[in-house]
């Protein structure tokens, strides 16, 4: 059995896979400053991605989906906004933030790329 942040990084790295698969281009991972950390930027078509990778091994605690709660998409949208400053010196671009729902059943990974799961939040 992995510890969770060994397990996070291998299935963070199955997402990039599971995305690049469905048409996207992975632009970054683990992105960071000081106002926190955006998982996977990535292209989709005309949209810059912000995307929260979010694993569950069980329902008991919800989905992965409903663990991005009003606080992450907040610290999220704050983030992507520092990013889309300081990478292209405009915050006016075509953006969505999306959420890779990671679940188990057994010994087999499931993975959902919940496309504009959350809207900008101040």
């Amino acid at each position: 059995m992995l510890n969770k942040r060994v397990l996070g990084g291998v299935l963070e790295s199955r997402a990039c896979e599971f995305l690049a698969q469905n048409g996207a281009k992975i632009i970054e991972r683990n992105y960071r400053c000081k106002s926190g950390e955006i998982d996977i930027i990535a292209r989709d078509g005309k949209y810059l991605c912000f995307i929260e990778v979010k694993y569950r091994s069980g329902d008991r605690f919800g989905s992965g989906e409903d663990a991005v709660g009003i606080n992450k998409q907040r610290k999220i949208c704050k983030v992507s906004e520092f990013y889309l400053y300081s990478k292209y010196k405009s915050i006016d671009l075509p953006v969505r933030y999306d959420v890779v729902a990671i679940s188990q059943t057994d010994s087999i990974y499931t993975f959902d790329w919940i496309k504009n799961a959350f809207e900008y939040i101040y």
